[in-house]
């Protein structure tokens, strides 16, 4: 059997983190979504990552800095393939940022997004 030690092989509950931006063209070559999680650019559910082969799974959140910007995405769905544009945006979620959403008095928020008010 080839794929690696059975603890290794992807399995229906988790994708391998650099697959699956591949699949859901953030780049376009996987070993350049590989290089870009190499770097460390990279957080899954707020915790650093620079491994191309962290497990994402349904339901976690991925901050990423690309082209100038950071971008905050929550996992929707694992790809089966790398399909055209519009079946890879059913992949994921964009999160807006904390300080553009507005508080429930009609302001906006002005405290990061990893740290609440007190």
């Amino acid at each position: 059997m080839s794929g690696g030690p059975a603890g290794e092989r992807e399995d229906i509950g988790w994708q391998r983190l650099d697959k699956w931006l591949w699949c859901a063209r953030f780049m376009r070559h996987r070993a350049d979504c590989a290089a870009l999680v190499s770097r460390g650019g990279l957080r899954i559910n707020r915790q650093p990552t620079d491994k191309p082969h962290a497990r994402l799974r349904v339901g976690d959140i991925v901050t990423l800095a690309l082209r100038g910007a950071v971008r905050v995405i929550e996992i929707r769905a694992l790809a089966s393939r790398r399909g055209p544009a519009g079946e890879a945006a059913t992949l994921y979620r964009e999160i807006p940022p904390a300080d553009a959403m507005p508080c429930p008095d009609g302001e906006t928020a002005s405290y990061p997004p990893d740290r609440p008010p007190s």
